[in-house]
């Protein structure tokens, strides 16, 4: 465990996720300044909060005039998808300790999810260069957010340019998600009721009130669709149901007429 080999082996795995965590922790480091953090309090953010998404949405609700109570709803919503990455691993997490299991679970993302899931398809991956994986990438991510939150105190760089990786990740969210009917009918829904929003003027809930109407009617729209799944098999095997009626009772009705069958007649019989 944790032998030389494998914190290569993790650090070759993790050197893809590294490089792009600079590409977005940059402008996120920014973000961050812009809010009056300062590096110290960033790399805190990173180091216990370790959400890409997440701390995208902090410094935009926040200048959106957002509650408190709203940034964390959205920020706590956005990330129970964490929390399924993290169970999905339980077979693999089974037999290690339990401290090296919470960790895992604990730093898990969007990017070390993809990696790690494909490794341990591949066989010979252990928990323990998984979670080498996760720590590599937080650390380069921490780095990124402290580099460009000192950047942004130092050079002006306008929000808006920055706020668009939060936009665009969010869209990288969206197109490696699977185009189910309950998938497109979220997606929808949310877009909608973001719109209407902000519309009415309450920038400050929009993602919150989108990501909630488009979970809740996904939710409900795919309870329907299993309930009328049951319907259509059983109006479908309709058709092909036996005939219950006796034996003799078919065979008496299923045999033919001799006289109708008899093409010569009556008479040529005789």
């Amino acid at each position: 465990m944790f032998s030389r080999e494998h914190i290569l082996s993790a650090f070759s795995a993790a050197v893809p996720i590294m490089l792009g965590y600079v590409a977005i922790g940059l402008p996120c480091g920014i973000l961050g300044n812009t809010i009056g953090l300062n590096p110290l309090q960033v790399f805190l953010l990173s180091l216990l909060l370790y959400s890409g998404a997440g701390q995208f949405m902090i410094p935009n609700m926040f200048l959106a005039g957002s509650s408190v109570a709203s940034i964390t709803a959205s920020v706590s919503l956005v990330n129970t998808r964490q929390m399924l990455y993290a169970a999905s691993f339980a077979p693999e997490c089974a037999q290690c300790p339990r401290w090296l299991a919470l960790l895992f679970a604990a730093t898990v993302t969007d990017e070390s999810y993809g990696v790690n899931t494909a490794r341990f398809a591949e066989g010979r991956w252990s928990v323990d260069r998984a979670l080498m994986v996760n720590l590599f990438s937080q650390s380069s991510w921490a780095l990124s957010n402290v580099v460009g939150c000192a950047v942004g105190s130092v050079v002006d760089i306008p929000v808006s340019i920055a706020a668009f990786a939060m936009t665009a990740i969010f869209i990288c969210l969206l197109v490696t998600q699977r185009f189910t009917s309950a998938n497109i009918v979220a997606m929808v829904v949310a877009m909608v009721g973001v719109f209407v929003c902000k519309s009415l003027g309450l920038s400050g809930l929009a993602i919150l009130v989108g990501a909630v109407a488009g979970v809740a009617c996904a939710m409900l729209f795919s309870a329907l669709q299993r309930k009328k799944a049951p319907a259509v098999a059983v109006a479908g095997g309709e058709g092909d149901a036996p005939d219950a009626r006796p034996q003799g009772e078919q065979d008496a009705l299923g045999a033919p007429d001799s006289k109708a069958a008899d093409p010569r007649g009556e008479g040529e019989g005789r």
